[in-house]
C-alpha cells in the first residue's frame, strides 16, 4: 500500500468518526507510523495541526446542520463533543464570526473547510543528502520533558536554553559513549509507548551506558535501520529537513517510518552541520 493511499485512509477514519472521540494512535496506525510522526507529517503538509483540522471539520459540519435542520444548539454541542453549549458557541463564533443561532438565517456568511485529500506531487529539485545506517542496540541518558505537540516549537528552544544555563551539556558530555555514530548532543522526539494524542516526551540526551544521574532517565534502543539526513549550517536547518522528509522523501522512498523515537543529533560547532536520524523499515 503506497503513502498516498495510507494517508487518505487515515483521513477517512477521521471523517467516519468525526462525532466520536478520536484516538490519534488509531489514525496513525492506518498511516503506518507513530502518533508523533503522523501529527508532524500532517502539520508540515497541510500547514495546520491535526487537532485544528478536526475542530474545523466538526464546526463546518455543525454549520451545515444548523442551516438544514431544526437540531437544537445544545444537541449539536453534544454531538460534536463540546463540554457545554457555551463552549460550542464560543468555538463556533471564533471560526465562523457569528453565533450558532445567527447561522440559521439565510444570507449569513459562514466558512466551510472541506475534507482533505492527499495527492503525490513531484518535487526534489534540491538534493537531500542522506545515508542509511545499521546500528546495533544502544542506550541514551538525558532529561525528559512532556510537551504538547502544538507548543513544541516554542518549548523545545526553551529547554535547550535552560540546559545551557544550568550546565547540563557539560554533565551529559562527561558520560557520553566514545566513538558512537550518534556522537553529538541529542534531541529525542520520543513516542511509541510514551506519547499519545496531543503530547509526546522530549529528551535532551547523549548516547551512554552510564547509570542516569539524578533527575535523568535512560532509554534503550534496539538494533535498527536509520536514514540519516545532513543539515548544513545553523541548527535551525534541521527544521527544513523535517519538512522535506515528510513532504518529499517519505512519499517517494522505499521505506516506512519505524516505531522508534526520531533523533536530532547536534554535532560540535566546528563541523558546521547537524543530523536528523529517522528510524525506518522496508515498506511492507
Amino acid at each position: 500500500m503506497d503513502w498516498v493511499t495510507r494517508m487518505n485512509e487515515a483521513i477517512s477514519y477521521i471523517e467516519d468518526h468525526i462525532t466520536e472521540k478520536i484516538d490519534y494512535s488509531d489514525v496513525a496506525k492506518l498511516a503506518c507510523c507513530s502518533v508523533y510522526h503522523f501529527q508532524r507529517m500532517f502539520s508540515y503538509i497541510t500547514d495546520m495541526s491535526l487537532s485544528q483540522y478536526i475542530r474545523r471539520r466538526r464546526l463546518t459540519l455543525a454549520a451545515f446542520e444548523l442551516q438544514n435542520s431544526n437540531i437544537k444548539v445544545i444537541d449539536l454541542a453534544s454531538k460534536y463533543l463540546y463540554d457545554s453549549p457555551e463552549a460550542f458557541t464560543r468555538a463556533f463564533q471564533h471560526l465562523h464570526g457569528v453565533t450558532p443561532t445567527a447561522a440559521r438565517n439565510l444570507g449569513t456568511h459562514l466558512k466551510a473547510y472541506p475534507r482533505i485529500t492527499f495527492q503525490l506531487s513531484i518535487k526534489g529539485v534540491t538534493e537531500m543528502n542522506y545515508r542509511i545506517e545499521e546500528i546495533t542496540a544502544f542506550s541514551i541518558v538525558g532529561l525528559k520533558e512532556r510537551i504538547n505537540t502544538n507548543d513544541a516549537f516554542s518549548i523545545i528552544p526553551r529547554i535547550w536554553a535552560n540546559a545551557q544555563r544550568e550546565g547540563i551539556f557539560e554533565e551529559l558530555w562527561k558520560i557520553r559513549k566514545l566513538k558512537h555514530k550518534l556522537r553529538g548532543i541529542l534531541g529525542v522526539c520520543a513516542d511509541g509507548e510514551f506519547g499519545k494524542n496531543e503530547e509526546f516526551n522530549y529528551l535532551l540526551a547523549i548516547t551512554s551506558d552510564h547509570i542516569p544521574p539524578k533527575g535523568m532517565i535512560k532509554i534503550d534502543f534496539p538494533e535498527a535501520t536509520w536514514a540519516v539526513f545532513e543539515a548544513p549550517g545553523h541548527p535551525l536547518g534541521i527544521q527544513e529537513i523535517w519538512k522535506r522528509l515528510y513532504t518529499e522523501w517519505v512519499p517517494a522512498s522505499i521505506y516506512d517510518l519505524a516505531y522508534l523515537p526520531a533523533i536530532e543529533c547536534y554535532l560540535p560547532i566546528e563541523e558546521n552541520k547537524n543530523e536528523l536520524w529517522i528510524p525506518i523499515e522496508k515498506k511492507r
